[in-house]
């Protein structure tokens, strides 16, 4: 049986937007598609562009880690953006995009939840991962990438035994084969809707909303990791502007930042 793939021939039809997936830079193989699609937004590859591969040789997670990405298996993708806003306010696209695919996900009828800052998981396993880089001057952005990478239709034994435990797809958790191509428009679409709503009205509370209500962490204990240091907090809240605001043991609150923090369960 031929595979099915992700050419933009294969799913324009499907496809709602406007712009978001309108221009399509289609791999059947490449080390990571963030580093592609950085290279295309610095010769000036417009707004809501997306590089797409079948598989990743070297696909990249956020603090440097690695991401597994199968050929014909998974969304393996990056979106290019052009925000008009303070690089400040960049880390606040990373919410966004976990809300749209939480939602995309959801309509699935498969019910996930959103771990702060970038990860998607599915009873207790991680099954979705974004990474958002940037390039700015001083107060302008030139540009941002938006790395996803979802487990769709990955088996068990496709997924290496070091991480099993921590780790899964919606195949594995649904019991059935996921129709990528749907899931794709699906993201793209509902996408385009909240990106649109943030940089028409800087507002995410349709996105922040689904981050708290399907949150894998508040009002839970989880570990908080920075560089030097593994404390222990209880998660509060998501603020208005993407950030964790979590309380330590001696009372004490900090707001964190997704850069500078990882934040795991008490259990990992």
């Amino acid at each position: 049986m031929k595979e099915e793939t992700l050419d933009y021939e294969d799913f324009k039809s499907d496809l709602s937007s406007k712009y978001m997936g309108r221009s399509v830079y289609y791999f059947d193989s490449i080390d990571s598609t963030n580093t592609k699609a950085k290279k295309l937004a610095s010769k000036g590859a417009k707004e809501g562009t997306v590089i797409i591969s079948e598989e990743q040789t070297a696909g990249r997670g956020r603090l440097g880690s690695s991401w597994i990405s199968p050929k014909h298996k998974g969304l393996w993708m990056s979106i290019i953006l052009r925000p008009n806003i303070a690089p400040v306010d960049a880390v606040k696209i990373t919410q966004i995009v976990a809300a749209v695919i939480h939602k995309s996900i959801n309509c699935l009828g498969i019910k996930s939840l959103i771990k702060w800052p970038n990860d998607i998981v599915l009873n207790d396993k991680k099954l979705c991962g974004i990474l958002t880089e940037m390039n700015a001057e001083l107060n302008t952005i030139n540009y941002v990438v938006i790395g996803i990478g979802i487990n769709v239709n990955l088996n068990e034994d496709e997924i290496p035994k070091d991480i099993r435990s921590i780790a899964t797809s919606l195949k594995i958790e649904s019991k059935n084969y996921i129709d990528r191509k749907a899931l794709l428009c699906s993201i793209l679409e509902n996408f385009e809707i909240f990106y649109d709503e943030f940089l028409e009205n800087f507002n995410m509370e349709t996105a922040l909303k689904i981050c708290r209500e399907n949150s894998a962490i508040l009002g839970k204990e989880i570990q908080v990791i920075k560089k030097d240091s593994c404390l222990c907090a209880k998660a509060i809240d998501i603020t208005n502007d993407g950030r964790l605001l979590v309380e330590y043991k001696d009372g004490s609150k900090e707001y964190l930042i997704s850069e500078e923090v990882s934040v795991r369960g008490l259990m990992g």
